[in-house]
């Protein structure tokens, strides 16, 4: 088991667009075992490879009640989302101490390379669908906390300050 550290904001990663997977190779599936290890630790709901400082479009999904269920994605682009919307309280692990109310699409439907390399289509709803959506901004270079005005972004910022560490001691 590998838990690697989250990098913190404002690093660098987390404003910069992954880059496209051309394949999926040993290294690949040693950084998805390494998510969903750090995922699990946390404990989360997902995890975009450029939170723990990989610019590549990797993300895992675990919104089991049971987990151990991950789904790792390669390259995910959303085809569709539902018009009816959901409010969840979203965080981040490389910004500990802090959480919003986002609302987002209620389901999607997501293209991704899978584990083996094929190209599939899943539909994603409720909280997997939530992270998916969520795991998808980080690839982007986008934060939740994007999503609120200006002026309840600053103040989220600034009362994330007086967390130096996430309380799982995992990022």
């Amino acid at each position: 088991m590998t838990v690697r550290k989250c990098v913190p904001w404002p690093h660098q990663c987390l404003r910069s667009v992954a880059d496209p997977v051309v394949e999926i190779t040993e290294e690949t599936l040693q950084i998805w075992q390494d998510m969903i290890d750090t995922m699990e630790a946390m404990p989360g709901v997902g995890l975009g490879a450029n939170q723990i400082g990989v610019l590549q479009r990797l993300a895992v999904v675990d919104g089991s009640t049971e987990r151990g269920k991950a789904v790792r994605m390669a390259n995910p682009e959303i085809l569709h989302k539902s018009i009816e919307l959901r409010e969840h309280e979203e965080a981040s692990p490389n910004l500990p101490g802090v959480s919003a109310k986002i609302q987002r699409p209620r389901a999607v439907t997501v293209r991704f390379m899978d584990e083996t390399g094929a190209v599939v289509e899943r539909d994603f709803v409720g909280i997997e669908a939530t992270s998916v959506q969520h795991q998808i901004d980080h690839l982007n270079g986008k934060m939740y906390f994007d999503h609120l005005s200006k002026m309840k972004r600053d103040m989220l910022v600034k009362k994330s300050k007086k967390f130096a560490k996430p309380s799982c001691g995992c990022c």
